[in-house]
């Protein structure tokens, strides 16, 4: 749809508050106006930097005086274009709100604003004893990994943001400003806000502090990589891993096809067969158990090529390829753009999930590597498509619908990280049925005017 021209009455009372810090030039719109993956680019018609929670609300109050949208930005990583402004609008971009603002290390928390990427946050926190485990791959802000209840590689022993985010501080569409959830452990008092907040990405509110669990450093870390003789020994290894209650910190899987762009573009040599990365975290005894036992596991479904990494370098070496799996698939085809999808179902039904969807896209005929974080169940295909290509755009299209119609057949979930934003957005119905419609009613409660990133997350109106 075509977006209305911008109030110049809500610009210049913008203007008057912020100066120098709201920002309308063709070039910070268009950098506001980025996806990471197929979803259209739309530009919003200023770029807001504000410092504080005070600035925010006073920005909310004079946005709903005229009926302007309110989107909020972090580091732009998302894969789903959940900031996009899609009604035009104002972009809040929390790149000046990244401070780490308190520690308690006798809780194990803390308190950050919404700009602070997680890799940031553990860079101050390394004296600490403690670390924050999300782990999307992404340096993404933390204000952004909350708003899209965020998960990765550590997911299966650390948990997601729900389990990691224990309070927010959140300006409301009217400039009132609430807080959910405590330093408390846990709580029995009312509705469970910061359950709601946390995953609504940015459609009820704008976050502008954040309480977070800590966890100790742990004493002594190994990972690993192991090929196997095809994708599926490779995840019914995992499986028997997780129901066996083995602690494993990350266990990863990727395809032929990602080892291979991962080989290419960061000269490395994993056998060219299915893979899994792994690391243990627990004392030097333990974690030394837990590799002997592991092994035991995975070489009875046929797996070869350990590779033991025991040292802080060998191990970031190890995960940084795994983070930059993304850029390493995409240049396997020049040119290309992608369709970058997940699913996420029981671990019981993982590998039916995946074997189906890799026989899926080979017929298909695109390119679509396959990996994830199969520890929890969830895993990404990464669909190559030429972009002056509407055929390829069409299948890419059929077969992320056919991954989450799959997923949900077997009793999981369209997205078990992504988030919905705009590209996932016609699946919602499926999944939620009715209760989607009651997201829709909640939106409009706290909402009415429609202005925190509209055209996201709930039924349209």
């Amino acid at each position: 749809m075509t977006s209305p021209l911008p109030d110049s009455d809500a610009l210049f009372a913008l203007r008057a508050l912020l100066g120098e810090r709201l920002s309308t030039s063709p070039a910070e719109l268009a950098q506001h106006a980025q996806s990471e993956t197929h979803v259209e680019a739309r530009a919003p018609d200023a770029v807001a930097f504000p410092q504080s929670t005070t600035e925010v609300a006073q920005i909310a109050r004079i946005c709903a005086a005229h009926a302007m949208p309110m989107v909020g930005w972090g580091a732009g990583t998302s894969l789903e274009g959940h900031a996009l402004a899609v009604h035009g609008g104002l972009t809040l971009d929390f790149r000046l709100m990244d401070r780490l603002l308190a520690v308690y290390p006798e809780d194990m928390i803390a308190v950050v604003q919404p700009g602070i990427t997680r890799e940031r946050l553990n860079l101050d926190l390394r004296d600490t004893g403690l670390f924050f485990p999300v782990d999307p791959g992404a340096n993404a802000s933390l204000g952004g990994m909350a708003s899209t209840r965020a998960s990765g590689t550590s997911t299966v022993r650390y948990g997601s943001m729900r389990a990691n985010v224990l309070g927010l501080e959140v300006v409301l569409a009217d400039g009132r400003v609430i807080r959910t959830g405590s330093k408390a452990a846990k709580s029995a008092s009312g509705y469970d806000l910061n359950a709601l907040m946390v995953g609504s990405e940015g459609t009820l509110g704008l976050i502008t502090e954040l309480t977070l669990r800590l966890h100790g450093q742990p004493e002594a870390v190994s990972a690993a990589t192991c090929g196997f003789p095809d994708i599926a020994s490779a995840v019914n290894c995992v499986i028997t891993t997780i129901q066996t209650g083995l602690p494993v910190a990350r266990i990863e899987v990727l395809d032929e096809a990602s080892v291979a762009a991962c080989n290419a573009y960061h000269a490395t040599a994993l056998p060219l067969q299915p893979q899994l990365l792994l690391e243990f975290h627990g004392s030097p005894a333990g974690v030394q158990e837990q590799a002997e036992r592991f092994g035991e596991i995975a070489r009875d479904f046929g797996a070869s090529a350990f590779a033991w990494a025991h040292l802080a370098e060998e191990r970031s070496k190890l995960w940084r390829m795994r983070h930059q799996a993304y850029p390493a698939i995409l240049a396997s085809r020049p040119g290309a753009t992608a369709y970058v999808t997940d699913v996420c179902v029981p671990i019981s039904a993982l590998a039916e999930a995946l074997l189906e969807t890799q026989a899926d896209i080979a017929a298909s005929g695109l390119p679509g590597p396959i990996l994830g974080h199969v520890g929890d169940g969830n895993f990404h295909a990464i669909l190559l498509v030429s972009p002056d290509d509407p055929a390829e755009d069409a299948i890419a299209q059929g077969l992320t619908r056919r991954m989450a119609e799959r997923a949900l057949r077997l009793g999981g979930t369209i997205t078990g990280e992504h988030g919905v934003g705009l590209g996932k957005l016609s699946l919602m119905a499926a999944e939620h049925g009715a209760a989607w419609e009651v997201m829709g009613q909640i939106k409009a409660a706290l909402d009415p005017m429609n202005l925190m990133n509209p055209g996201k997350l709930v039924p349209q109106i």
